[in-house]
């Protein structure tokens, strides 16, 4: 079967887009002037912040924000399991807050182990998934927030996925993260991929990608397991599919980068198909024909396994630096009322 990409993740013009977002050109520069409105609605909504006409709620205990400036997928989510693991090996009671971005249901709930990612995101369940910590999502975060130390109040920190611009919610630790493409072009949406401006105010700056666009900041290390999982849990070695058909897929927001990271662990992908961030796979036709194994990505094989139980998920093994959670760590004591276990 000759290798073929079927990519319907962005379409044309979103991927025209992301191009120009790179680069100051002609696009960029005719979006330009919708991006002064942009910035003057978001520095609105700060002054209203500012003068109390709209209200930042706290929680009892410290909050952690992990997020980005960018728009499109930066690699926050590996972030936020990655501090949770941290904070569990050191015996800190944590929890996570996040939106639940494409979910279908509308009210604060708990994510729990067997809940419909459409019901609570797809992202909270492998949250949930990944690392066992209580996991609640609300369109305000603050309300997500309360629920959890109503559920569990020993916690001790809680952390936000994503919500670096939802100022409703207190907030003691940001997190910025970047992939490589930094701040793209340094323009604001639409004519940038900046949600805010930059530089801003951040405590502590991650950079997930290979290649970091700037210096400020500390790295991480990622890579894929040497091992796939199916829906029981058992292990199959990647090298074992190297002789075999391979259909690969991702639903998330650079797939090709999931794409090459299987070719580099040796697998030869007949074809790969890309689909748009958050798909629920509802409209999506499982190919037919020739005998092949369908690999996906571990956000993917959350929603993904209701239709397709033979697939393998390949986790994503990403580690900040230890210097990044050194810096965590002070951060985290210099709080007033935080005691580590």
């Amino acid at each position: 079967m000759p290798s073929e990409d079927r990519n319907s993740n962005t379409g044309p013009s979103a991927s025209r887009l992301q191009d120009a977002w790179l680069h100051r050109g002609l696009l960029a520069c005719l979006l330009w002037p919708l991006s002064l409105l942009y910035a003057a609605l978001f520095a609105l909504r700060g002054w209203l912040y500012r003068l109390g006409l709209l209200r930042t709620e706290r929680v009892l205990v410290p909050v952690i924000v992990v997020g980005n400036v960018i728009a499109g997928g930066a690699g926050k989510t590996p972030v936020v399991m990655a501090v949770v693991r941290h904070l569990q090996a050191r015996g800190v009671r944590v929890g996570v807050v996040s939106r639940g971005y494409g979910r279908q249901t509308d009210d604060c709930r708990e994510v729990r182990d067997d809940s419909d990612p459409r019901d609570v995101g797809d992202e909270p369940a492998l949250i949930r998934h990944a690392t066992n910590a209580p996991v609640f999502v609300a369109r305000r975060r603050v309300e997500a927030a309360r629920a959890l130390l109503a559920q569990y109040p020993a916690t001790q920190v809680i952390v936000s996925d994503d919500g670096l611009q939802h100022l409703a919610l207190g907030r003691d630790i940001e997190i910025c993260v970047f992939d490589d493409r930094g701040i793209g072009n340094g323009w604001r949406l639409p004519a940038g991929p900046l949600r805010e401006a930059w530089p801003r105010r951040c405590d502590l700056i991650l950079h997930s990608g290979e290649r970091p666009a700037f210096a400020d900041g500390y790295t991480a290390s990622r890579s894929l397991a040497a091992e796939a999982v199916t829906r029981d849990g058992k292990r199959i070695p990647l090298e074992a599919l190297a002789s075999k058909p391979v259909i690969a897929l991702a639903a998330i927001a650079q797939p090709e980068a999931f794409f090459e990271m299987l070719r580099a662990r040796g697998l030869t992908l007949a074809e790969t198909i890309a689909l748009p961030d958050h798909d629920n796979f509802d409209g999506w036709q499982r190919p037919s024909g020739t005998a092949y194994t369908l690999v996906c990505t571990e956000k993917d094989a959350v929603k993904l396994w209701r239709q397709a139980p033979d697939a393998l998920a390949v986790p994503l093994h990403f580690a900040p630096s230890s210097e990044f959670f050194t810096a965590l760590d002070a951060k985290l004591s210099s709080l007033d009322g935080y005691q580590a276990a």
